[in-house]
């Protein structure tokens, strides 16, 4: 009779069954491991420490109540992204992304926003992204090089209205969706291989805020933790090429929330896969970062909410373009002129953030454009920012030129600080400087609540009209009474 290639042995005489094949496999995964530091070591304890305690706070997260300001600032933050969505759907990629859904979408369980289209949650989220960064509108983390806002509200809204959760089931996931994604960034650290963060921050942010609305268990967070990791490396720097923010809107977005509603709804299906790639062979930290301490994505952890520590734009413009508009309306209020009084202005920004602004075709990223729309308008609305053809209008040409925006290597140092300095000439020889360090909307100069509704409603009252956007924003204000999240369907919803 012949013998089975993989008949079961018994190990050691203690009666431990298994195969050539399985000891062959073994015997691979201990060199691997060994040529690892710590590799024989984990072998025997397949979960970090930083993993357990990681991924046992991602499980109770949708059951931990949320200090007062932290709640306030998630809500400040979902509807800061929720008026981003709305608002998109005028623009072309909003545009786009709808038609995208309306095509492809499959069974209707989930809102694509400012629409009337229900589709599947993967799509869902997809448009849903595309919508929220269709511009500049949306939050912006500058120390993370990411707008996590856009990838991690769509993310939750798409599987909060498939497991129908409650409101309050909703922020804390998203609240624990911004504090795993700011800190996949942090705990890479600088040198890290990454190019591009947006899609770590946002892949690994919905997938965190995906597995808590599914309500998974500590072994499935840490399966939803190996799927992101799986995704969040794609996305190259070509989409600074794309002109129409279609491109830029996916890959910030768009991608970020599908990679995170997919980690979660594999993992929420029955898949499994590696329980810790934080450590062991080939792990995240290792392809990304070797350097780098895994205790990061552990780091004040329950004590720093990085919600708290995310910009809420006060313009509808590029991050950079933020304090120098800011700056220009302190001259303006403080020493008021006409734009026929300017001899010239000169913007001083990083040198970074000048390279991103500087001369560029889309208006809301074209620092020269929008401080000659400051000068002439008086403010920056959402309409100006994103009208192309006043970018030729005689007048704003007039003023534009006179504008000088410059590289500063010192205000560079500072960065992720975004410090800029602007000095206006006027005709009499008089001249106006103000330097801004901390823009209106950042965590040390936060919007209050006013302004963060009145911006908001700028945004959303032109596409849902003023009595419902009033309706919406009062229900997003109060989501920790909602008994479930499909209860914003009719409010999100335009026929």
């Amino acid at each position: 009779m012949k013998r089975d290639r993989n008949a079961r042995m018994s190990v050691n005489g203690e009666g431990t069954n298994l195969t050539r094949r399985s000891l062959l496999q073994r015997a691979g995964w201990v060199a691997a491991a060994a040529a690892f530091p710590g590799g024989a070591k984990l072998i025997a304890e397949d979960v970090s420490p930083v993993m357990t305690q990681l991924s046992a706070y991602m499980s109770e997260a949708r059951n931990r109540a949320l200090p007062d300001k932290v709640l306030q600032e998630a809500k400040h933050h979902i509807l800061d992204t929720i008026a981003a969505m709305v608002s998109g759907a005028e623009l072309p990629p909003g545009r786009h992304a709808i038609e995208f859904a309306r095509a492809y979408g499959g069974e209707k369980i989930a809102t694509v926003v400012a629409s009337n289209v229900l589709c599947g949650p993967i799509e869902a989220a997809v448009a849903n992204g595309v919508l929220a960064h269709s511009d500049e509108t949306d939050d912006d983390y500058s120390g993370g090089g990411a707008h996590p806002g856009s990838a991690i509200v769509p993310a939750s809204l798409a599987l909060g209205e498939q497991f129908g959760v409650s409101g309050m089931h909703f922020v804390r996931a998203v609240t624990l969706g911004y504090d795993i994604g700011m800190r996949a960034f942090k705990a890479l650290g600088a040198k890290m291989v990454l190019r591009d963060t947006h899609n770590l921050v946002g892949t690994f942010g919905a997938a965190s805020a995906g597995g808590c609305v599914a309500s998974l268990n500590p072994q499935q967070m840490r399966w939803v933790l190996d799927y992101a990791g799986q995704q969040a490396g794609a996305g190259i720097g070509a989409w600074r090429r794309d002109t129409e923010h279609i491109e830029k809107g996916f890959v910030f977005a768009g991608m970020s929330a599908r990679n995170g509603v997919m980690a979660a709804m594999l993992v929420q299906s029955g898949w499994t896969g590696v329980a810790d790639i934080l450590s062991g062979p080939e792990n995240f930290m290792q392809s990304y970062s070797p350097q780098a301490d895994p205790a990061g994505w552990t780091d004040k952890l329950g004590e720093r909410y990085e919600v708290t520590q995310t910009t809420i734009k006060r313009w509808t413009t590029g991050g950079p373009i933020q304090s120098p508009l800011d700056a220009m309306q302190i001259i303006l209020k403080r020493h008021p002129f006409e734009p026929d009084q300017v001899k010239q202005v000169v913007v001083r920004a990083a040198t970074s953030a000048a390279f991103t602004v500087n001369n560029r075709e889309m208006p809301d990223i074209c620092l020269q454009h929008m401080i000659a729309v400051m000068m002439i308008d008086k403010t920056a609305s959402f309409k100006a920012a994103h009208d192309r053809p006043r970018m030729q209008d005689p007048a704003i040409l007039r003023e534009r030129a006179k504008v000088q925006l410059i590289g500063d290597e010192e205000l560079e140092r500072l960065i992720p600080k975004r410090v800029a300095i602007v000095e206006v000439t006027l005709t009499d020889g008089t001249k106006l400087t103000e330097r801004v360090e901390s823009v209106r909307g950042t965590p040390e100069n936060p919007m209050t609540r006013d302004e963060v509704v009145a911006k908001c409603r700028d945004l959303m009252a032109p596409v849902l009209d003023a009595a419902n956007t009033t309706s919406l924003i009062e229900k997003v204000l109060s989501l920790e009474n909602m008994k479930s999240i499909r209860e914003l369907r009719p409010l999100l919803q335009r026929t």
